[in-house]
């Protein structure tokens, strides 16, 4: 009898045992399986955030692209070297940046496709995303070749420019030769010249000769000497200081209403109030004074 009731007991004990090792096991699982669970969850928030980062990173690739697109708009008729520069360095990094994405949309969807939660919708939402990108894509590739169809307009454009440049020259050189030219004639047509000294200085300079008793003065009859004559130009020539107290033209002398000869401080002025009629009947003047 205490032999069947130690068996008994045994199996008591046996029977416990294997229902707590039940028990652990199944805590084991469900820990196992809460903690699976932890993780997909995890997964799929981290997951479901990249894709909404993926979502504002492709929104603003396409202000980028409208970005560009008004730069292009606005420089496409006469881009400067510094933003042509910047137009084609902007593309290039919009370029880079959708391929970026891609290939970030393309590693979320393995992620997804992996997983063994239910990611339909967000798959469907990757889809959708790339179709933007795609469409992005077409934009820069339609921006860049609008951006070299400017830049061939813009090189047609320059050498029209350069070529009307050169015309520009060659007329502003001929009108300023034609300037200078005309001023150099107005100058010489305008050109005066006279001599002030006494009569021995004027004959020793050969501007006139002859002259005393019954002998007719000779004014520049053969070769008088030109630099004792100062040059003027008759359209500034007012008056002519003669410093001395006594002067006479000897010249062919000028219609009296064209000039006067005054004293000022004791010495002879000539002011010559209408110089075209005092220098038309000739561009030399000879005055006396002694």
């Amino acid at each position: 009898m205490k032999r069947v009731l130690i068996v008994c007991a045994l199996a008591a004990t046996l029977l416990t045992s294997c229902e707590n090792e039940k028990q652990r096991k199944e805590v084991e699982n469900a820990q196992a399986i809460a903690e699976a669970t932890r993780e997909e969850l995890e997964s799929a928030i981290a997951e479901r955030d990249q894709l909404l980062d993926l979502i504002n990173e492709v929104s603003s690739g396409m202000d980028d692209i409208k970005g560009v697109e008004e730069i292009v708009a606005v420089n496409a008729s006469g881009e400067s070297v510094d933003n042509r520069g910047k137009i084609t360095s902007d593309i290039n990094a919009i370029r880079a940046s959708l391929e970026e994405r891609r290939q970030k949309l393309a590693d979320l969807e393995q992620k997804l496709k992996n997983s063994k939660i239910n990611n339909s919708k967000l798959l469907q939402t990757i889809e959708t995303l790339r179709g933007q990108i795609d469409s992005q894509q077409r934009e820069i590739e339609t921006l860049t070749a609008s951006l070299s169809e400017a830049r061939k307009r813009i090189g047609v454009l320059d050498q029209a420019v350069d070529s009307l440049g050169t015309q520009v020259a060659e007329v502003t050189e001929q009108r300023d030769a034609a300037q200078e030219e005309a001023v150099a004639q107005a100058n010489l047509a305008n050109a005066c010249y006279y001599a002030i000294g006494s009569k021995s200085e004027l004959k020793a300079h050969d501007i006139i000769e002859g002259g005393g008793f019954l002998r007719k003065t000779k004014i520049m009859q053969g070769d008088f000497d030109q630099s004792f004559f100062i040059k003027a130009d008759r359209r500034t020539l007012a008056t002519i200081p003669l410093h001395s107290k006594k002067a006479k033209i000897i010249s062919v002398t000028p219609p009296a209403s064209s000039y006067a000869i005054k004293d000022v401080n004791g010495q002879k002025v000539l002011e010559i109030t209408n110089p075209n009629l005092f220098w038309g009947v000739s561009n030399y003047l000879v005055i006396q004074i002694d």
